[in-house]
């Protein structure tokens, strides 16, 4: 049974504000949330950049190669890319010694020693994961990634302030939240200092 009109709490002022607030900062929470850890992933790896490479493994290999022709450089790279089945275009070659010759291709490079009979490779693997979110955190698709990034900054941005307006009390803007709030500002403002 619901309580007389008389009895009914008055309504509180702002209560339908921070009603849409709560529910733009969950609604676009959810959204955000798979670029979110798409971008945490790949900003980890490429601030690291320094210790690793994020985008690719190099992958060594030993082949084995008897060339059916003789001194015939052109013949011995042809063979030679055959061999280790690479289709993309040669970059350059060169001859370090007589026998022995250096190929370069993309992503690849092949040490052929005819003496030796082998081939040594050394190629550039694109590791699964990382390399397609690197592609989209340092948008190198341009085009319409770009103007899905923007979305995703402007989004963030009212996440954070949304996010800070929905405490309240003495986790709230006007307390505890105020000091955080203050301090999270400060520490791109101390590094930028420090930088100039």
């Amino acid at each position: 049974m619901s309580a007389p009109a008389s009895k009914r709490p008055a309504p509180v002022a702002g209560t339908a504000w921070r009603r849409w607030n709560r529910a733009v900062h969950r609604d676009l929470g959810y959204l955000c949330l798979g670029l979110t850890l798409a971008y945490a992933v790949s900003g980890v790896a490429l601030n690291h950049i320094h210790h690793w490479n994020p985008n690719y493994r190099i992958e060594r290999s030993r082949v084995p190669f008897s060339p059916s022709v003789g001194g015939d450089l052109e013949a011995v790279t042809r063979e030679a890319l055959a061999a280790v089945q690479e289709t993309r275009p040669l970059k350059s070659s060169f001859e370090p010694a007589p026998g022995q010759v250096h190929l370069f291709v993309e992503g690849n490079t092949l040490r052929v020693d005819i003496a030796r009979g082998t081939i040594e490779q050394e190629r550039a693997v694109e590791r699964p994961l990382l390399f397609p979110l690197n592609s989209l955190h340092l948008n190198r698709l341009k085009h319409s990634w770009t103007g899905v990034a923007d979305v995703y900054a402007v989004a963030l941005a009212v996440l954070a302030v949304t996010g800070i307006l929905i405490p309240r009390g003495r986790n709230g803007l006007t307390q505890r939240g105020a000091w955080l709030t203050v301090g999270g500002i400060l520490l791109p403002i101390i590094f930028l200092l420090a930088l100039s």
